[in-house]
């Protein structure tokens, strides 16, 4: 076997050995950077209002549409066109909303993407063209200016007697539709304090992550202001270069912490059990009751020769099912969730019955979680 050989297989079983040996905590941990954000460093919401031209034929009806009436005449008056005395009755044309998100640092001549939703009836934007359409912040300023061709992913086809729609053919994508004309200023190596929001506000987490700061720092300068905010002094070797330092932050490996939870959707059956979620002792049995009512008709025939009629009718039978074969099944106390759920399955218990029976346990004060209903 030859040197680089035996290297390599010293290397494939010092990587194995350190696999098997690692915690399992330290391989579910998230990178700071998925679970917090910079203050500071965020997009911005921009909207404006335009026009689509060159639809062939699907879009509104100026005649019932007046805003739309009205900005076609606007345009055409910005470009000395007088249309005001004539009668219009383009079906080529669309009044949209322009939306967008300006990036952080974003800087003047880059481009951002653009969504474009129809406002009044118009049935397609496929073929369309944005005209030059201003991007306005929360602010009222322009930040932004769009135009270009649409790509639609839907479309809509009609005949006289049937129609047919895949998508949404009135909302559509400009990539790289809008120019940035205005920068937002952020002095990001001025900043003497950095402040960290995390996305699930929790206290473990926070201390957890001010920790992990102050040992990559080596010194105490990181502190968790609450459960959703850690606030950070820039240390004086990264006073003109916080880049770097948010660099290294962001990298740097957490084991966020959760409340037991319970989450049900009630529309569509979803239950979601935190790994946390424990249930002090208690017994469950679930059954159903179960009424089944069938009717059957039958006939009435007289005696031969008789002078009888025949008369219809109908006889009713009605089964009862109270499920006894269902049986009292007792749960330990502190069950971890794969315990819960395999008794529960052992119950044979559908979605919707584990809806109910998570609340009753709740309501009977065994169930060690928060039930969330969305």
């Amino acid at each position: 076997m030859t040197a680089r050989k035996i290297v390599k297989y010293a290397v494939f079983m010092l990587t194995t050995a350190l696999t098997i040996f690692v915690p399992a905590e330290v391989w579910s941990a998230s990178r700071i950077k998925d679970i917090a954000d910079f203050e500071g460093v965020r997009e911005n919401q921009l909207v404006g209002y335009g026009l689509v031209v060159g639809l062939n034929g699907t879009g509104d009806n100026i005649r019932s549409i007046n805003f739309a009436k009205e900005s076609l005449i606007s345009m055409l008056d910005r470009i000395g066109i007088n249309s005001r005395d004539g009668q219009l009755k383009s079906k080529n044309i669309a009044a949209v909303m322009v939306t967008g998100s300006l990036p952080a640092f974003g800087r003047q001549g880059s481009r951002i993407d653009v969504m474009v939703s129809a406002l009044g009836d118009a049935k397609s934007l496929q073929g369309g063209t944005l005209v030059a359409t201003p991007m306005v912040g929360a602010d009222g300023e322009v930040y932004a200016v769009a135009q270009g061709q649409i790509a639609v992913g839907g479309f809509s086809a009609s005949g006289n007697n049937q129609s047919v729609t895949k998508g949404v053919p009135t909302s559509g994508r400009i990539a790289n539709g809008a120019i940035i004309e205005n920068e937002i200023n952020f002095s990001l190596n001025s900043m003497k304090t950095i402040r960290l929001a995390l996305r699930n506000p929790d206290f473990t987490t926070s201390k957890r992550v001010a920790a992990a700061v102050n040992a990559m720092l080596g010194e105490d300068v990181a502190k968790s202001l609450d459960p959703s905010t850690i606030s950070l002094e820039v240390p004086e070797q990264y006073q003109n270069d916080v880049a770097a330092l948010m660099t290294k932050i962001e990298q740097l490996p957490v084991q966020p912490d959760q409340a037991a939870r319970v989450v049900i959707d009630e529309n569509s059956g979803i239950v979601v059990i935190g790994k946390d979620v424990k249930i002090n002792k208690l017994a469950i049995a679930q059954g159903n009751l179960t009424i089944k009512i069938s009717e059957v008709p039958f006939v009435s025939q007289p005696l031969p020769f008789s002078d009888g009629e025949t008369i219809p009718g109908m006889m009713t039978d009605i089964e009862v099912d109270e499920d006894t074969e269902s049986r009292l099944n007792v749960l330990d106390t502190g069950v971890n969730l794969q315990e819960l759920v395999n008794g529960l399955n052992a119950l044979g218990v559908s979605p919707r019955d584990l809806i109910s029976i998570l609340q009753a346990v709740k309501a009977s004060g065994a169930l060690q979680a928060d039930i969330e209903v969305i």
